[in-house]
């Protein structure tokens, strides 16, 4: 048997950590198992499903890395869902219902007040041939609910472990409305059975409907598949993440200059019994998976702690696997400016601010202007290397005395511009003689 699990997004707004938690952890598994990753983009709402949307969900993911062997939308399996509809009504299991939702409001406000839980009492299984006519000839379109059969259902959980579920304490789902248009649970059903796909991964918030969807798959004569149920992703104060409103977006964090792997590397770690810190690779995070790493208490996903990773993650990477990267950003000085840089980045993008003060002119930020003057003075020729800065502040700090702070933040000012960044040793030969001279002259250069 070939494992095959799908991550199926709505394409009704923008991914968020969140649902690529669920994204990442489908592919390492099937990446772990050699299996194959499915794209489903779950459209039955044709009024908040936009192919932007869906654009943006592949653009998302491709920059993950996390590339999928087959896409499909369920917008073109109307005709699947259909069949099973009228395989469902032929057996029995599917049956009309003719409440409106006042009504059943209404309903379950009593069952509430009576003490008693508000599940679906199954007026409409009395409705006789007639009543039913009559009230269709009102105008009333039935919606069709699925008769669960009132046992115990369990299964075991790849998170949780073994699970119980009394169907007898659950409402007959609806899986067709009154407009014919479909809920998730069908739909959702009959592509798993048809895609193949042999191991459901999501979030715990769809635990309570695994009971019936496990009903479903039987109904419809196939064999369930095995399901995992992990933790959910909460904001760094325990606020739950919405596409509708772009909470921590992967677009957002993509125009933020994170990095893809230090994003899937964060998703990954947070929530489990292993550490969180940046990987070498996605194969790396799928080796690291297993099922029984996982917590059951929500993870927290804090973007300072993100961005702290995605620093490691930088400061880590050897000059081959940037150089392309830097150079289409305009920014040059080999890899001996990588070294000296790099240490000093939480993203890539803040390497440009470091080409400038070695590459352009900057304006002067003079703190002691004698002690500048004197320090240009004492310049030594080029060429300069990594000990002309050790050589060079010796000379200064003997002619004028001054010495830590009184010595080396002056002339990092006027040098930089800045009071901290980068060893100067390092950035020094990168600047060149009559650059740094014009700085410590207090010239623009």
């Amino acid at each position: 048997m070939t494992v095959t699990v799908r991550f199926a997004p709505s394409p009704t707004g923008k991914l968020h950590a969140g649902n690529i938690r669920t994204a990442l952890l489908n592919w390492t598994f099937a990446r772990k198992e050699g299996g194959r990753f499915l794209l489903r983009l779950d459209d039955t709402d044709a009024e908040r499903s936009t192919e932007a949307f869906a654009q943006g969900i592949r653009e998302d993911l491709t920059w993950l890395g996390l590339g999928w062997d087959q896409e499909t939308r369920q917008s073109d399996r109307f005709d699947r869902y259909a069949a099973a509809v009228e395989s469902l009504k032929g057996s029995g299991r599917l049956y009309p219902a003719y409440e409106t939702p006042e009504e059943l409001e209404a309903k379950r406000k009593r069952q509430l007040a009576r003490g008693r839980p508000p599940v679906y009492d199954r007026a409409a299984l009395k409705l006789t041939e007639a009543e039913r006519a009559k009230l269709e000839a009102e105008g009333r379109a039935p919606h069709w609910r699925f008769r669960l059969e009132t046992r115990d259902v369990v299964w075991n959980d790849l998170v949780r472990g073994e699970q119980h579920v009394d169907a007898a304490s659950l409402s007959d789902p609806v899986l067709v409305r009154a407009d014919g248009t479909y809920l998730y649970t069908l739909p959702s059903v009959v592509d798993d059975i048809e895609l193949g796909i042999t191991h459901v991964i999501r979030g715990e918030d769809h635990v309570a409907n695994t009971a019936p969807q496990l009903q479903l798959f039987e109904a419809l004569g196939a064999t369930p598949p095995a399901f995992g149920h992990h933790n959910l992703l909460v904001g760094a104060e325990g606020q739950a993440l919405s596409k509708r409103e772009g909470a921590l977006s992967i677009g957002g964090l993509r125009e933020e200059g994170l990095e893809p792997l230090a994003v899937a590397s964060y998703v990954a770690g947070i929530g489990t019994s292993d550490p969180v810190a940046p990987h070498a690779s996605l194969d790396e995070i799928a080796s690291a998976f297993a099922f029984a790493k996982l917590s059951r208490a929500p993870a927290r996903f804090d973007v300072h702690e993100l961005r702290g990773l995605n620093a490691r993650l930088l400061h880590g990477l050897p000059y081959d696997a940037v150089a392309e990267r830097l150079a289409g950003m305009g920014v040059g000085g080999g890899e001996g400016f990588w070294e000296a840089v790099r240490s000093n980045l939480t993203t890539l993008g803040d390497a440009t601010t470091w080409w400038r003060v070695v590459s352009e002119a900057l304006p002067p930020v003079i703190e002691d202007a004698e002690l500048c003057r004197q320090a240009a003075r004492l310049l030594p020729p080029e060429p300069w290397d990594g000990g002309t800065w050790t050589a060079w502040t010796s000379a200064v700090k003997e002619a004028t005395g001054a010495k830590g702070k009184a010595l080396f933040g002056p002339l990092r000012l006027a040098l930089t511009g800045r009071e901290h960044g980068p060893e100067l040793k390092l950035l020094l030969p990168l600047m060149g003689r009559n650059r740094a001279a014009a700085r410590l002259e207090g010239k623009t250069a």
